[in-house]
């Protein structure tokens, strides 16, 4: 009998599966982080075999550990960093260069190239996204014309392109399909046709035959093989779409904060998408079988959980990102110290390629614990800066932030979030919102689930901040964040 659904999370930094009941607990996961290439500063790779060897074996682990057998589970939805591009042979599914993850910037060149001729929001209207070299378009294009003979096999239809989401489902099912969410994040699909854009195709150079059908979020692509032998695979999520569902956020202006590698705040929009003109990305939020697609804003942070690593492997001021926490509340304040971390230029709001980072305000009082928390503050400032565009565009006051990802354990960060806001700060119960969501679509799509209302009914608070800081005090360190951002502008 069907009593749990599954999810995998194929993330940045690791792939996990968890196994989920009725109630949204979690039964069992396993995890296993895989290798950061960076051949060229800049560049950022993964191995897709890797990847693929990484779920089977995360898969088998956590089946083993719930003590239950495939068959027990009524569906599996996939989740995935987004925007990582790959492209593999048809026949054997094997990769035919390493993926190139969302966060490089090797397509710079590309992106300057393409805004000579209407600037970096050329495409906005029909994409709701800037010219970045975040999005998978430049860096399809970019694999086309560097691996050897890709262009040709590509037209031929002997390489596929996808999103790990794709690629995973190929390897599992033998489908080559991506849902709204994912092919949102490309440049080469329409928001309000749901297809993939034929003018795109041609700007870009891409061959229509190397592209993935594009489906709702929640339907039923296939039955997996292997590990999961004979399970409908029923629901494909992007990460951060992922969490917004997780996190039960169905009504517009609900809106989610993920605290992970980056730093990702969505805001549902409802049924029409939102044109923003404060530098957010207008992205598909889920579409839930034959329903009308819902829409959401989103601002994207490159580096948050980042920093805290950096932290850790570069400076060896932390032995563990957990040490970072008592580090920082060991003094009283940041002492005027600020981080700025654009290693890869600065997201949204900003879209400032050539920003870098900095460390402002350094005086011979500032110590390890300064910067410690300098760090973490870095992240509350950038989600102010994401959420002010965000109630801008909208036009939506957000009267409570809910937050997920791993750094929501850090109290000292969630309290300086909602003080920065002015906003409560909401923890569920279960912070594994990414993977909860793919298995939400998953699970609606076979009947696991009658609707959202369901969902709605596992959503639980763990936890609350209130703001406790005076206007004034917010006003004076968020007015210094803002001096520092300026100093990192038009560095590389």
């Amino acid at each position: 009998m069907a009593r749990y659904v599954g999810a995998i999370d194929q993330g940045t930094t690791s792939t996990r599966f968890i196994v989920f009941d009725r109630a949204g607990a979690t039964i069992a996961s396993a995890q296993k982080e895989h290798r950061q290439i960076f051949p060229k500063p800049g560049w950022v790779e993964h191995d897709p075999a890797e990847i693929w060897r990484d779920t089977r074996e995360v898969i088998a682990e956590a089946l083993i550990r719930a003590d239950i057998r495939s068959s027990e589970l009524a569906a599996v939805g996939i989740t995935n960093q987004r925007e990582t591009t790959l492209l593999w042979e048809r026949d054997t599914g094997r990769a035919v260069h390493n993926a190139l993850v969302w966060q490089d910037t090797r397509t710079d060149a590309l992106v300057a190239q393409f805004s000579t001729d209407g600037g970096q929001d050329r495409f906005r209207d029909k994409t709701g996204l800037p010219l970045a070299s975040y999005f998978s378009a430049l860096k399809l294009r970019w694999l086309l014309d560097n691996v050897p003979d890709a262009r040709r096999r590509a037209e031929a239809g002997d390489l596929l392109f996808g999103t790990v989401d794709a690629f995973l489902m190929w390897q599992l099912t033998g489908q080559h399909v991506t849902d709204v969410t994912n092919a949102s994040r490309t440049m080469l699909m329409d928001l309000h046709s749901l297809a993939w854009d034929d003018a795109l195709l041609e700007v870009f150079a891409i061959p229509r035959a190397v592209l993935p059908s594009i489906a709702p979020s929640s339907t039923v692509y296939g039955e997996a093989r292997g590990e999961l032998e004979g399970v409908p695979v029923a629901g494909i999520l992007g990460d951060q779409q992922a969490a917004l569902v997780g996190q039960a956020c169905f009504q517009p202006g609900e809106a989610k904060n993920t605290y992970g590698t980056g730093c990702f705040l969505l805001m549902n929009t409802g049924a029409a998408p939102v044109a923003s003109k404060c530098g957010l990305v207008t992205t598909v939020a889920y579409q839930l079988g034959e329903e009308a697609p819902c829409y959401a804003l989103e601002g994207s942070i490159a580096v948050t959980g980042a920093l805290v690593q950096w932290l850790r492997d570069n400076l060896g001021l932390i032995g563990t990102s957990a040490e970072i926490e008592a580090l920082a509340a060991s003094v009283p304040d940041n002492g005027d110290v600020y981080i700025v971390p654009a290693f890869s230029g600065l997201y949204a709001p900003y879209w400032k390629a050539g920003a870098r980072g900095v460390i402002a305000g350094l005086t011979r009082f500032a110590n390890g614990a300064h910067i410690a928390r300098a760090a973490l503050e870095a992240t509350a400032y950038q989600t102010r800066d994401v959420l002010a565009a965000m109630e801008q565009d909208s036009g939506i006051p957000i009267r409570e932030l809910r937050v997920d990802g791993g750094m929501v354990v850090n109290a000292l960060l969630m309290q300086f979030q909602s003080d920065i806001l002015d906003v409560p700060v909401v923890r569920p119960r279960t912070i594994e919102t990414t993977a909860l969501g793919a298995a939400y679509v998953a699970g609606l799509a076979v009947g696991y689930w009658r609707g959202t209302d369901d969902l709605r009914a596992n959503w639980g608070e763990a936890g609350r901040w209130s703001p406790e800081m005076p206007a004034a005090r917010r006003n004076a360190l968020y007015a210094s964040w803002q001096k520092a951002v300026a100093r990192s502008f038009d560095w590389a």
